[in-house]
């Protein structure tokens, strides 16, 4: 999952990798959703994490879509 991209992304590259906002971005690692760290003036987030993120979210939905049903 996402080998095209490094082992340690930025904020754009989040972008990119989930296909949302730059806002809905930060959002995501200013509340912790997915963990980064602010080197400088940017964020570093380990690629990890985002996977980490995709795969709680996918067995969240699954749960509710089961309960739903």
């Amino acid at each position: 999952m996402f080998r095209q991209y490094p082992d340690v992304i930025n904020v754009h590259t989040l972008q990119r990798m989930l296909g949302i906002s730059r806002h809905h971005a930060y959002t995501l690692i200013i509340s912790g959703q997915i963990k980064g760290r602010k080197v400088g003036k940017s964020y570093k987030i380990p690629k990890v994490y985002v996977i980490d993120f995709l795969l709680q979210n996918n067995e969240a939905d699954t749960l509710a879509q089961t309960k739903n049903n």
